[in-house]
C-alpha cells in the first residue's frame, strides 16, 4: 500500500527518474537518425515553453512530462534504415539498463532507490514503446511501426510528395499537393517554399519537390517521427 513514506521515493522517480529514462530514449531515435543523415536534429524534453536551448537539445518548463525528438532530411529511406530509427528508443534503454545492473554487480554503483527505479521504469518504457498498438490519438506505437515495416506494409512510411514550380501562364509559383492538384500561390518563390515546408511538415511523412525546366528535385523531407 502507499504510504507518506514513499511520498520521496514518487518524488524521485517523477522529477528525477523518469525525465533522464525519457532523455535517453529519444537519444536512441535522434542517434541512429543522425547516422541515417538526418538533419535540424532536436531532443525535446518536457511540454510547455522552452526554459533551455543548448545545441540540439530542448528542455521545457514541465520537463518531467513527455518528450520527443525531431528531425529532417534523411538521406537513408529504406525500410531496415527506419526498424532503426524506431528501435533506437528501446536500444539505448535496453543498454543503459544493462550497464546500470553491471555496475551494481561490480560494486561500482551502490544498490539503492534510484538504480532500483531506474532500471524498473526503464523496462516499463521499452515494454510500452515495443508493444504493437495505438496510442491514444490513433497515433502508432514505435513497435507498431516496426511490425508493420516488417510485415511489408511500407506505406507506414510512405511519403507525401509536394511540389513548388513556377507557372508562366498565372505568373506565380504554385504549390502542389501529392495529386499535383494546387494548394496555393505566390509571386514570390521564396513564400512558396516556406508555404510547401508548413504543409510537408504537418503531414509527416512527406518530401518537397522543386520543379524547373522539367527536372524534379528533392529539397526537403520530413520522416514520420518515433515516439
Amino acid at each position: 500500500m502507499f504510504g507518506i513514506s514513499d511520498i520521496p521515493k514518487f518524488l524521485l522517480a517523477f522529477f528525477l527518474v523518469l525525465p533522464v529514462i525519457s532523455i535517453l530514449h529519444e537519444a536512441g531515435h535522434v542517434f541512429f537518425a543522425w547516422l541515417m543523415g538526418a538533419k535540424n536534429i532536436r531532443l525535446i524534453v518536457g511540454s510547455g515553453k522552452p526554459v533551455f536551448k543548448k545545441g540540439l537539445l530542448e528542455v521545457r518548463k514541465f520537463y518531467f512530462w513527455y518528450g520527443f525528438c525531431s528531425f529532417e532530411n534523411i538521406k537513408r529511406k529504406e525500410k531496415l534504415a527506419n526498424i532503426l530509427i524506431f528501435s533506437g528508443g528501446a536500444i539505448f534503454n535496453l543498454l543503459s539498463t544493462i550497464a546500470v545492473i553491471l555496475l551494481v554487480e561490480n560494486k561500482v554503483l551502490e544498490a539503492g532507490m534510484v538504480t532500483y527505479q531506474f532500471t524498473y521504469f526503464s523496462m516499463y518504457y521499452i515494454f510500452f514503446a515495443l508493444l504493437p498498438m495505438l496510442y491514444p490519438g490513433g497515433y502508432p506505437s514505435d513497435g507498431k511501426i516496426m511490425l508493420d515495416l516488417i510485415k511489408g506494409k511500407d506505406e507506414v512510411i510512405k511519403e507525401r510528395t509536394y511540389r513548388v514550380l513556377w507557372k508562366p501562364e498565372e505568373e506565380e509559383w504554385q504549390v502542389l499537393d501529392q495529386n499535383k492538384a494546387v494548394i496555393a500561390g505566390h509571386q514570390g518563390e521564396d513564400d512558396a517554399l516556406e508555404e510547401a515546408r508548413k504543409i510537408a511538415k504537418k503531414h509527416r511523412p512527406s518530401r518537397i519537390l522543386y520543379c524547373k525546366d522539367g527536372e524534379e528535385k528533392e529539397i526537403q523531407n520530413y520522416p514520420r517521427i518515433p515516439l
